[in-house]
């Protein structure tokens, strides 16, 4: 297992993990983008590129050239919620580019795929916002602790005034705000297993030497 080090260590495990993430959310709506530009197979390389890599091949330039070429594809494509599931495959392979590096900028990386992917979701549904929330949720249930763990190395998503800014940076409260809530269940039983631990130690002195 090969490991990165820049402002922290990022191993390449981990960078599957994270493509991995991306990945799920990209193939949710992949079928959006082929509906409008059924020709167009730039968006699905993107996908099949950060496939591979998330599954166990190499990390190679494929990632970068169909990430590159899928972006191209966002910009070329007239239907906006086609043109965010576009932007969710090249996000997706691009996330393999992934750096180790304590700026607020890389959070994209690992969240950005999901909020384009909410967002053309949202605008395939009309326009609601109910349905791009619920597709954070779902993104939020598939984060794994080790998902969650490289996010945290990581400073808060940047801020934007746009929806795809705004659907990202709910993606990260929600998951810190689940990490904080497994720190404090964890601190929790900790001090029960302790109180538990002190307790058992009272019997045992009890019995060996009475309660006088």
């Amino acid at each position: 297992m090969s490991t990165s080090t820049g402002d922290f260590a990022l191993s390449t495990d981990e960078l599957r993990v994270v493509v991995g993430f991306a990945l799920a959310s990209a193939e949710e709506v992949l079928e959006i983008f082929e509906t409008a530009q059924p020709d167009d197979a730039r968006p699905r390389a993107a996908i099949d590129a950060a496939r591979s890599f998330a599954e166990g091949a190499p990390r190679s330039n494929l990632q970068r050239t169909t990430s590159t070429d899928a972006h191209r594809a966002a910009r070329e494509v007239i239907d906006a919620a086609a043109a965010h599931a576009a932007r969710a495959a090249g996000d997706a392979a691009a996330a393999a580019y992934l750096h180790p590096l304590a700026q607020a900028t890389q959070v994209g990386h690992i969240l950005r795929a999901s909020a384009h992917a909410a967002r053309a979701l949202e605008l395939n549904a009309g326009g609601s916002a109910q349905v791009g929330d619920d597709a954070i949720g779902r993104a939020r249930q598939r984060a794994t602790s080790a998902l969650v763990a490289v996010l945290l190395r990581y400073p808060l998503a940047p801020t934007g005034r746009t929806r795809v800014a705004e659907l990202m940076s709910a993606l990260h409260a929600s998951l810190r705000a689940t990490s904080d809530v497994q720190r404090e269940d964890e601190r929790l039983w900790q001090a029960r297993v302790g109180d538990l631990i002190e307790f058992t130690r009272d019997d045992i002195r009890a019995d060996l030497f009475g309660d006088g």
